[in-house]
């Protein structure tokens, strides 16, 4: 895909959500980044129902460490695999204590230093928190970079580099957003909405077709 389709199809999505928002509940870089380590395989929806009762007790490293790992496992036992997910949270704080005076760092190499911080997790927070232009890649950028043509790639890093190569600057810092949520919402993986879709002209997924006729 060219670069002149690429800005038109973010023109299309900017558009439809000139302020889109992520839909993890958070309120400082921290909670974005406990939020965002508890929602591996586990829905948004979920893990706020989890954090409002933590952060309601503990919301900053110091406050997790005084609460401890136990009590920390109480609160988010509802969660897909919080036992692995609470130890690397607790190492989380302790780093982000000793070494970084309670802050999250906004430097992609100390961010993946942390327990359970992967590169698609600091590019959660380094472009949410921080206002960098990255691009993390999950299950349904990956796909849409590869569906719709936008970034076509065989691993998340290939997708995630043919993103930042395309998409124009001035899109990037929502970028992020527009592509989860047209994902989660639209170009769903077993029934897209290719009917609805404010981007199918642009899009080049040759199987887009049947879909639409099976809308109309």
């Amino acid at each position: 895909m060219n670069k002149r389709r690429a800005r038109q199809i973010f023109e299309r999505l900017r558009k439809e959500k000139p302020e889109p928002q992520g839909e993890l509940a958070y309120s400082s870089p921290f909670e974005l980044l406990t939020a965002v380590i508890l929602s591996a395989q586990a829905t948004d929806a979920g893990v706020n129902k989890a954090t409002a009762k933590l952060f309601g007790v503990a919301n900053t490293p110091e406050a997790i460490l005084d609460l401890g790992l136990a009590r920390l496992k109480k609160h988010i036992k509802s969660i897909g695999l919080y036992n692995s997910k609470a130890k690397n949270i607790m190492a989380t704080c302790r780093q982000l204590v000793d070494r970084h005076g309670g802050e999250v760092p906004a430097d992609r190499a100390a961010l993946e230093a942390l327990p359970g911080v992967g590169r698609k997790t600091a590019n959660v927070v380094l472009n949410i928190a921080f206002g960098q232009p990255t691009m993390a890649v999950d299950t349904h950028i990956f796909r849409i970079g590869n569906r719709t043509g936008l970034a076509p790639g065989k691993t998340p890093l290939e997708v995630e580099k043919g993103l930042v190569s395309i998409i124009p600057a001035e899109f990037m810092q929502h970028a992020h957003h527009w592509l989860i949520l047209h994902g989660r919402y639209v170009c769903k993986a077993r029934s897209p909405a290719c009917g609805e879709c404010v981007i199918n002209d642009l899009c080049e997924w040759s199987d887009k077709h049947q879909f639409m006729a099976a809308a109309g």
